[in-house]
């Protein structure tokens, strides 16, 4: 079973989203982190996770309860379909590091970038 945060915090100049589970345990999760892990199916796919990129800027603009299990987050994109169930947003806390790391790997991969303005171009020589 999940564990509630006894705090949340939304930064929205620093674009973070801040989760205190105990006294000294605070994680700060920005909003781009957030945004490329959201559970919506527009981003997991139906099975099959969907690549984010661009994603570099975006910010948290709004947070609400949804039902006594999760949190759905409002993103300056438009995107607010994702309930983060307090099981994951745990998880995203606990991760974060190795999350992150795949997914710069994926995004390295796929020749894609997290700055909306820049395409990646891959020469064959």
């Amino acid at each position: 079973m999940a564990r509630l945060p006894t705090a949340i915090n939304l930064h929205k100049a620093s674009k973070t989203l801040s989760l205190t589970y105990a006294p000294g345990e605070v994680y700060h999760l920005p909003a781009e982190f957030l945004r490329v892990h959201s559970p919506s199916a527009e981003v997991q796919g139906h099975g099959n996770p969907i690549l984010q990129f661009g994603k570099i800027n975006v910010g948290l603009i709004g947070l609400e309860p949804a039902g006594q299990y999760a949190l759905k987050l409002t993103f300056d994109d438009g995107h607010d379909s994702g309930l983060f169930t307090w099981e994951y947003l745990e998880q995203l806390c606990l991760r974060q590091d190795q999350l992150w790391a795949e997914y710069l790997d994926e995004l390295h991969k796929a020749g894609k970038s997290r700055d909306p303005a820049e395409s990646v171009v891959k020469l064959m020589l």
